[in-house]
């Protein structure tokens, strides 16, 4: 079974019993609504008949309780499928997202707006599929009645309203793809019109600084001018749109009621059915656009679970290298990655390992090489004897845990962004924030770390880091932010930390008092072969002496 057939299919078992009872509580509403129209044909009947007054008020009771049960039936079905789609949509939201964070792997291939695009309006069109398939057996159900009630009135008369409404209905539905696409292009305008004035915002002190916030304000009026024009090219789609379909549909209504009031004068039908016939013509293509729709709507449904799929998708079968104990150590033997070629060594327990770099793109492939997210273009890159390729996601950062230059702090307390999951004491963690100079800060701790500097969110990652000890750390520039004196101290506390166990650290930065402390430093200069040596008789070589020596 394909992925996203496989996720709509989950979805309807776990939501089996709402799904059903809200698509019960649309077809009871469709049902009624397409009997109102008999109903008011029937009183109108009695009452010119001459029946008795108890008759007539019967059946007007008829239709006021009809009215009742397709009320109490629509405001049942959106309440219950309302209900259920935004639960099954933020279920399917908070998994997704936990597997975005569980595994590096997934979604790497995108762009932060488009897994945004997946978490929110992906898995909310996933969700919609119980609203969809609910409108589709309603509008079949309300469909039937209609039709039985029109042949009933007039055989040919009911054939011709049941063929040329659902076609006149589809043909205007027609238009949909026309329109959808300038929908698009209004979409995909205003978002750039909002992204650019993000950015504009978020720039706008250096803009002040050089002078460019006139050519600024140029860009913008030019992408905010394109996202009007396309945003009145979809209002005037709409309305021609919502236009035809008015005219279309009233001519229908003019012509049929033209038949059945012939019809009704030759006495073929009786006032009531002519009542009957209008009244329905009106109605049917209430159905027959829920059924169009519905179809169009399964497909969107479809291809947005298909996105979905994709993130929910459980890691492909490899080692979980979760055996007890360090399976280590960490090998390089020979790599090729980006501009580097030739980079060979292996981590020994305990060591702290620098590797220096005169190019940020050249840290920046090294640092993906050892997170697992990029393979090596040659050579091998292991723990103990299985390549880091063939890992789980998971499994891997128990052992090897890479910390990005950029700090990400989750929690609202500084125990709560210092929980590594990993069940972690309180005396090591207490341990890890005096290494990284971070035990004085306070605990409240706002969204992203927002109340603390760079160098304080520099300190508290690198506490985080510590306290989860895992056997192979690695370090991407972790103390850039913070100043000399501190710098100092906490890459003396590093150093201690690590070295307490048989742990290894790879610091990938251009830090002076860091590589000072490492038993050896990997220099990488451009397409160079890498040289191995340490800090102090590196800084005789006069490209490392300029990359790292301040």
């Amino acid at each position: 079974m394909r992925p996203e057939r496989a996720l709509i299919v989950d979805v309807l078992r776990r939501r089996a019993r709402p799904a059903v009872a809200g698509c019960a509580a649309s077809t009871v509403h469709q049902t009624c609504e397409a009997l109102v129209p008999l109903a008011i044909g029937l009183a109108v009947d009695h009452a010119i008949d001459g029946a008795p007054p108890v008759a007539v008020l019967i059946a007007v009771a008829g239709v006021l309780l009809l009215f009742t049960v397709l009320a109490t039936g629509g405001g049942v079905a959106a309440w219950v499928l309302g209900s259920t789609c935004l639960a099954e949509a933020h279920d399917l939201r908070v998994r997704a997202v936990g597997r975005v964070l569980a595994d590096p792997l997934v979604g790497r291939d995108r762009r932060p707006g488009e897994l945004m695009s997946i978490l929110t309006s992906d898995t909310k069109a996933t969700a919609d599929v119980m609203r969809v398939l609910s409108n589709l057996t309603s509008g079949c159900a309300g469909l039937v009645v209609a039709v039985v009630v029109l042949l009933r009135v007039d055989l040919w008369l009911g054939l011709g309203i049941v063929v040329v409404l659902p076609l006149l209905v589809l043909g205007i539905d027609r238009l949909g793809p026309w329109l959808e696409r300038k929908v698009r292009a209004r979409q995909q305008a205003g978002g750039l019109a909002a992204a650019l004035a993000a950015e504009l915002i978020h720039a706008l002190r250096p803009l002040r600084s050089f002078g460019g916030v006139p050519e600024a304000v140029r860009r913008y009026r030019l992408t905010s001018g394109r996202s009007l024009h396309t945003a009145l090219d979809t209002a005037s789609a709409t309305a021609v749109v919502a236009v035809t379909g008015l005219l279309a549909t009233g001519l229908v209504l003019v012509g049929t009621a033209a038949a059945a009031g012939t019809m009704a004068l030759s006495g073929r039908i009786t006032v009531g059915e002519f009542v009957t016939v209008v009244v329905m013509a009106s109605f049917v293509a209430d159905p027959v656009r829920r059924i169009a729709t519905s179809v169009e709507q399964v497909a969107v449904s479809r291809a947005s679970a298909a996105r979905v799929a994709a993130l929910l998708a459980p890691p492909t079968a490899s080692a979980d290298g979760g055996a007890p104990g360090h399976p280590g150590p960490l090998r390089v033997h020979d790599v090729a990655v980006g501009p580097v070629t030739g980079l060979d060594f292996t981590l020994a327990a305990g060591e702290v390992l620098g590797i220096a770099t005169t190019d940020p793109a050249t840290a920046d492939a090294v640092t993906a090489l050892l997170a697992g997210r990029t393979a090596p273009t040659a050579g091998r890159v292991s723990f103990g004897d299985v390549d880091l390729g063939a890992f789980d996601r998971k499994a891997l950062r128990r052992h090897v845990l890479v910390e990005p230059h950029t700090a990400h702090l989750l929690g609202g307390t500084l125990d709560a962004v210092l929980d590594t999951g990993r069940g972690t004491d309180r005396a090591t963690v207490d341990r890890a924030l005096a290494a990284a100079g971070a035990d004085d800060l306070d605990q409240h701790v706002l969204e992203g770390g927002a109340n603390l500097s760079g160098g304080q969110r520099q300190r508290v990652a690198l506490a985080r880091a510590l306290a989860a000890e895992p056997p192979v750390l690695v370090l991407r520039d972790p103390l850039t932010a913070v100043d000399a004196v501190t710098e100092d101290a906490v890459a003396e506390g590093l150093d201690a930390v690590r070295r307490s166990g048989s742990a290894g650290t790879i610091v990938i930065t251009t830090s002076p008092p860091l590589l000072s402390r490492c038993d050896r430093v990997v220099f990488l200069d451009g397409g160079a072969p890498p040289v191995v040596a340490t800090h102090a008789s590196l800084t005789t070589d006069r490209a490392y002496a300029e990359a790292v020596l301040r």
